[in-house]
């Protein structure tokens, strides 16, 4: 298979499953009757959700200041902004190219290396990474209880017990695999691994390496917040806060599975709210909405930054 035919099937064939998937969603909820629900939703909460976004995308502008300052470079910060958001708006047509974008305009606007540009962004991921995992770790601690009985009840307990024994001996296998390797992917593996390391201990001999980490912390404050506040939007929906978390979770999974979460978004929401006992048409209503004011909102402002970026750096 040639490059050519791999990237097209990288964009095709997620746009193709998101498409099956909007598909099953209007099995699940009618369109009228979704539509019933965007006409009666509150749409001042949703400008609450759409403002903690911006906020989030304004802090992560500002973050990467600090990963290029000790390269010597001070970008503008309105500059930093409009790629940020121009990324956002290219990964819905193309996942994963927004980066390359947020590097291609600094190169251009800012004469900051392309490769350099992209290494910091690289780095970013990284520590967006371990934020994930942190409210993973923390929605895992919070709802242990819940999530405990919830497996009792749907798995066979010896089953259980003989899966996560044979997981302990495949991890231990898959280790010393690991350190074994010097060729094919297990080598990709390894090096992944280590480049992960390396990149989350880089930020803490950061110059500003608290600066940074407040700023990572709040940009994911920001998300749940903005998940969070647009919930009153429906009516009648009431949602748990361990509900919230996990609804969180997977509505971020589903948006690196799919461009931008379409189709796949509301319905894992909706499955994630299901399992605290909350109806799933209103839930699958909450991710449309949800997935829908991103979307615009990514789209308006990034299409807009399209536009101010040469009028801005007229000069260049």
């Amino acid at each position: 298979m040639n490059s050519k035919t791999k990237k097209f099937l990288k964009i095709t064939l997620p746009l193709i499953f998101g498409g099956c998937l909007v598909w099953y969603l209007f099995t699940v909820i009618p369109p009228e009757t979704l539509l019933d629900y965007f006409k009666n939703a509150n749409y001042w909460w949703i400008a609450l959700g759409l403002f903690f976004g911006v906020l989030s995308h304004l802090s992560r502008a500002y973050r990467w200041k600090f990963m290029l300052e000790p390269m010597g470079y001070k970008p503008k910060f309105t500059n930093s902004v409009l790629a940020v958001l121009i990324g956002y708006f290219v990964n819905l047509a193309i996942p994963r190219a927004g980066e390359v974008s947020r590097a291609t305009v600094m190169a251009n606007y800012e004469n900051i290396p392309f490769e350099k540009g992209f290494g910091t962004i690289v780095a970013e991921r990284i520590a967006d990474l371990v934020m994930m995992f942190l409210i993973i770790g923390i929605t895992l601690l919070i709802q242990f209880d819940f999530i405990l009985q919830l497996v009792k009840e749907n798995f066979d307990p010896i089953k259980i017990s003989i899966l996560f024994g044979g997981s302990l001996i495949g991890g231990f296998l898959f280790y010393r695999y690991l350190r074994k390797s010097t060729s094919g992917i297990g080598l990709k593996i390894k090096n992944f691994v280590k480049s992960l390391v390396e990149g989350v201990t880089s930020i803490f001999r950061m110059k500003n390496k608290w600066a940074f980490i407040f700023h990572t912390v709040f940009i994911w404050v920001m998300y749940v917040l903005m998940f969070w506040a647009t919930i009153p939007a429906i009516e009648g929906l009431q949602v748990p806060f361990g509900g919230i978390l996990v609804g969180f979770i997977a509505g971020g999974f589903s948006i690196a599975a799919t461009n931008g979460g379409v189709g796949l978004y509301p319905l894992a929401v909706a499955g994630a709210f299901t399992l605290f006992g909350v109806p799933e048409e209103p839930s699958t209503a909450f991710g449309s909405v949800m997935w829908a004011a991103q979307t615009v909102m990514v789209i308006v402002f990034g299409g807009l930054s399209f536009l101010l970026l040469p009028i801005y750096n007229k000069a260049k």
